[in-house]
C-alpha cells in the first residue's frame, strides 16, 4: 500500500490510498474534484471509495461530483447523510485492500471528525485537520478538553505510527512551537530539515507519533516551560490545571505571528 499526497488549493493535501496489486484508488478527503479526477485519467486508476474526516468544504468539496462519476463508496461522520454511503463512529473498522482501519472520533476542530488508524506492520493515521505535523487544529466548533482529549488519544498509539495530515502548515506550525521550546534540539533539527523540503517546494509529510510527542507543543501542554512561555505571550498567569494550560497555549497560538 502507497499514500501518495495531491496538492489542492492553496495547502491542503488529498491522500491517495492506492495498492499496488490494484488498479483502483481511494482518496481522503477531497475537496477538490479535479485533482483526483485528473490523477485517475492520468495514472488510469478507478476511484473506488472515499474517506471523510470531518464536514469542511476544503475537505468534502468534490465528493458528489467524485461519487456520481465512479459510483464509488464514500465513507465518513454519519450526519454527512447526503454524502456518505457508509457512516462510521468509534470503533468501526473500514478494510481498504486488505488492511483494516479503526476508526477514532476526536471531536474538536469540528464536532464530527474522525480519524482513521490501521495497526499494521507500519501503523498509519490518517488524522485529517486533529493532529498536524508540530500543531493541531483551531477549535472551530469544539473545547479545549474535547482536542486535549484527543491529543492524549493519539499519544497512545504506536510511536512508529505514520502521520498522514491534510495541510501543509509546518514550518508555521514550527515557528510557534520553537517560541515555546527554542531550546528543543529535536524541534531545531526537523524545523532545518523542513525549511530544506519546503525550498524544494517537497511536501513536509508524514509525521510520526514519536516525533509530535518529542516536538508538537499541543501533545506537550503539560510541560511548564511551555505554559509559562505561552502564558507570557498572552500576557496571563500560567495555568496549573491540564485543561486550561492546554487552552492557554491554543490561544497563544491563534494570536501568534
Amino acid at each position: 500500500m502507497t499514500l501518495i499526497p495531491l496538492a489542492a488549493f492553496h495547502d491542503n493535501y488529498i491522500w491517495i490510498i492506492e495498492d499496488k496489486d490494484s488498479s483502483g484508488i481511494w482518496a481522503v478527503d477531497p475537496g477538490d474534484a479535479k485533482v483526483v479526477l485528473n490523477f485517475c485519467q492520468s495514472q488510469q486508476k478507478n476511484l473506488e471509495g472515499i474517506l471523510i474526516t470531518h464536514h469542511h468544504k476544503d475537505h468534502t468539496g468534490g465528493v458528489q461530483k467524485l461519487k456520481q462519476t465512479f459510483d464509488c463508496q464514500v465513507i465518513g461522520p454519519k450526519h454527512l447523510s447526503h454524502l456518505i454511503t457508509r457512516g462510521v463512529e468509534q470503533d468501526d473498522i473500514i478494510e481498504i485492500y486488505g488492511r483494516q482501519y479503526l476508526t477514532l472520533e476526536t471531536p474538536a476542530h469540528t464536532l464530527d471528525h474522525i480519524c482513521y488508524f490501521s495497526n499494521a506492520e507500519t501503523p498509519v493515521l490518517l488524522s485529517g485537520d486533529t493532529l498536524f505535523k508540530g500543531g493541531c487544529g483551531r477549535l472551530m466548533e469544539g473545547t479545549p478538553e474535547q482536542m486535549l482529549n484527543a491529543m492524549d488519544k493519539l499519544k497512545q498509539l504506536p510511536d512508529h505510527t505514520l502521520v498522514y495530515c491534510t495541510h501543509e502548515y509546518t514550518l508555521a506550525n514550527y515557528r510557534f512551537a520553537l517560541s515555546l521550546e527554542p531550546e528543543n534540539e529535536t524541534l531545531i533539527a526537523e524545523n532545518q530539515d523542513c525549511q530544506v523540503l519546503r525550498e524544494k517546494q517537497t511536501i513536509t509529510l508524514p509525521s510520526s507519533i514519536a516525533l509530535e510527542k518529542a516536538t508538537n507543543p499541543f501533545m506537550r501542554s503539560h510541560l511548564h516551560p511551555i505554559v509559562t512561555r505561552a502564558a507570557q505571550q498572552l500576557n496571563e498567569t500560567p495555568a496549573t490545571a491540564s485543561i486550561e494550560a492546554f487552552a492557554q497555549v491554543r490561544r497563544a497560538k491563534d494570536t501568534f505571528s
